[in-house]
């Protein structure tokens, strides 16, 4: 496994977000964050913090499960489904998915299912601190930390201090590497 992101470097990604974010929006008015758990919801806190840091607003946060609305559903009976915390309304606001990693793009489709199962917003934006590609859906971020070229057999892994104890975002080599 390497290392390709330091904490320092997560910091640095999320406050290059965060200013992109404000400029896109001309400010933080009607914007909601929607973390992708398991680690979108940790990095959506983060930029929420930096948000309101900048432009001294507090800008609303929440989980956003979309475990229901993934399309291999039945592949895997048993889906691990969390809860949908979401203290705002989204109607005709701007809503920010964050994630930590964009890959095939159906988790994000799966979000957009369940985000509007919420209201309607006026604008539905995306945000992951790593865009590694291979898509697989016509999906792409509004705003990325680092976009990570890899092969199909790699694996990325973020690890945030909330739920991993440290930061850092690593690249593993797959069979045949």
């Amino acid at each position: 496994m390497r290392q390709v992101m330091e904490p320092s470097d997560i910091t640095r990604a999320l406050r290059r977000i965060a200013h992109e974010i404000i400029e896109g929006n001309k400010g933080v008015d009607d914007l909601v964050l929607l973390g992708i758990p398991t680690r979108g919801v940790p990095l959506a806190e983060r930029l929420a913090g930096v948000l309101e840091a900048i432009e001294g607003v507090a800008v609303p946060t929440g989980i956003l499960d979309v475990a229901l609305y993934r399309d291999d559903v039945g592949r895997n009976p048993t889906p691990n489904v969390g809860s949908t915390e979401v203290s705002t309304s989204v109607e005709d606001k701007t809503v920010v998915l964050v994630d930590d990693v964009l890959y095939t793009g159906r988790t994000i489709r799966s979000a957009l299912d369940a985000v509007t199962d919420l209201g309607r917003p006026a604008r539905i934006q995306l945000a992951v601190l790593i865009d590694r590609g291979h898509r697989e859906l016509p999906i792409r971020a509004d705003y990325v930390g680092r976009n990570l070229p890899t092969a199909l057999a790699q694996r990325v892994t973020v690890r945030v201090v909330e739920t991993d104890g440290d930061d850092g975002v690593f690249i593993e080599q797959g069979e045949g590497f």
